[in-house]
């Protein structure tokens, strides 16, 4: 349609219109500056988000988290899984028209690389007509595309592994790749994927490849917000068997005179998915809602509203009322990952930042008489301690028995604190001794529980673990 074409009211009723793509495209922006930045933000040498193969470390929200530790990601993949379900119950495919890397990725391919910049495409508004490769030009401006999306692919991938790898790791990783050839492997095999992927799979990959299409017939509702045609207004262009009755407005009206729809077919030519979203909800669609900006722009110029909303099938569809946002499934969602977050944080918040093993010895105890002529008892542990700090530290610990027996049990090696260099784990051979009676019985061995209290001498109130062990102390005769 024709800007000569459009009414007066037309041009009032899209005056202030912004189209959902432009939006999208903003957000894609702040979607990739997020993902660019993040590998880079550090507190004290801890990042925000980073899962260390290389190192076997796990870091959230700028705290360190040893391998031993990682507990925590079955509760992040759940806030994960959950949220998106969640998601999706509420508004549809809405992360893979939004925040789908497959999606961004073809976005800047199609739309930026293939339209705006070569001008292979004509029209960012026709996603069905692909581009006249017969003619040499065009061979060439395919091959330079290719050439700049294998460079920003790179780039994609470099950002992937930073979520592996920390930046200040990975450059100087890459001056030398014969020596990290496993890293260098999974950069050029992410490129080609993606090469593959976003040039020649294309959309393709929503469609019969990627799972999360298969699973959203499970999650959704009548209140579910999506991409919906309105047949009330616009009248049936499909019958119950999805085969398509109209072609043009002359035969629609022919039927039904108060058919809005003018069969002009943007909506189909603009889907990236190629599918016709008057036929009713279906697996391919990603809602991205091109289509409600195709169908806004031209019945806006009638000066009447869009036939494809962004609204609920309860709403558009079957006129029930209002869409209901929040529904008992969607806060029960919303429960679940409130709970979820908060052992997270609860888990998190105990944080050790030592860790410590205490293996008795198998020999419950020696007997032998000190210096001082007292009957003494000695009970050997092996301690396995490892610093998960950055920096090193000097350990010691205390000895905490039970009441009526305290400073009784006393360390006799190591005599003073030894240090730990990070990351390693250090054995330490620890002997307990007592020269008192702490108990008098003639039958049996006695097992008494203490409190071992390991602590970094030069940060106590930070860098402290307890740890329940026992203390064995023979019978009355074998001390005799």
């Amino acid at each position: 349609m024709s800007e000569e074409t459009v009414s007066p009211s037309g041009k009032e009723y899209l005056s202030g219109w912004t189209p959902w793509r432009i939006k999208r495209y903003w957000f894609y922006g702040l979607v990739t500056v997020i993902a660019l930045v993040i590998p880079w933000i550090r507190i004290e040498g801890n990042h925000l988000f980073l899962l260390s193969f290389d190192k076997l470390k796990l870091h959230l929200m700028f705290i360190q988290f040893d391998m031993q530790e990682l507990y925590l990601m079955p509760f992040l993949l759940m806030i994960l899984f959950i949220g998106i379900f969640g998601i999706t119950v509420l508004g549809g495919r809405v992360f893979c028209g939004w925040m789908c890397p497959q999606t961004i990725f073809r976005v800047v391919y199609r739309d930026l690389i293939e339209t705006k910049l070569l001008g292979l495409r004509k029209r960012i508004k026709n996603k069905q007509q692909e581009p006249d490769y017969s003619k040499v030009e065009n061979k060439i401006k395919r091959v330079v595309a290719i050439l700049v999306w294998t460079g920003l692919a790179f780039i994609a991938a470099a950002d992937l592994m930073w979520y592996f790898v920390p930046p200040e790791d990975f450059l100087a990783y890459i001056q030398n790749p014969m020596d990290h050839t496993v890293l260098m492997g999974a950069i050029i095999g992410i490129v080609l994927f993606l090469v593959y992927d976003v040039i020649f799979l294309q959309e393709n990959f929503c469609v019969y490849v990627c799972p999360y299409s298969r699973i959203q017939s499970v999650l959704y509702d009548d209140d579910t917000v999506m991409a919906v045609y309105n047949p009330n207004r616009g009248g049936e262009i499909y019958n119950e068997h999805k085969e398509k009755l109209f072609t043009k407005q002359k035969d629609l009206l022919a039927v039904n005179t108060n058919a809005e729809c003018t069969t002009c077919e943007s909506c189909v030519t603009v889907c990236p998915t190629h599918i016709d979203i008057r036929k009713g909800l279906q697996l391919e669609c990603i809602n991205c809602l091109e289509c409600v900006d195709a169908c806004t722009e031209v019945m806006g110029k009638l000066g009447k509203p869009s036939l494809v909303e962004w609204s609920s099938e309860k709403e558009t569809l079957y006129m029930k009322g209002k869409t209901h946002y929040f529904r008992p499934k969607i806060l029960g969602y919303i429960a679940v990952l409130v709970i979820v977050s908060i052992v997270l944080g609860m888990m998190g918040s105990k944080k050790e930042y030592m860790l410590l093993n205490i293996n008795k010895e198998n020999r419950l105890y020696s007997i032998h008489t000190n210096d001082e002529g007292k009957v003494q008892v000695d009970n050997a542990y092996t301690f396995l301690l490892q610093n998960t700090l950055n920096e090193d530290h000097d350990y010691y610990f205390d000895i905490i028995a039970p009441a009526g027996m305290e400073g009784k049990i006393k360390i006799k090696e190591p005599e003073e604190a030894f240090k730990v260099k990070p990351g390693v784990v250090k054995k330490k051979v620890v002997v307990l001794y007592t020269d008192e009676i702490l108990v008098n019985d003639d039958r049996k061995d006695t097992v008494i529980p203490i409190t071992i209290k390991a602590y970094a001498v030069d940060a106590k109130d930070k860098v402290v673990v307890i740890r329940q062990s026992t203390f064995t102390y023979p019978r009355a005769d074998m001390l005799k």
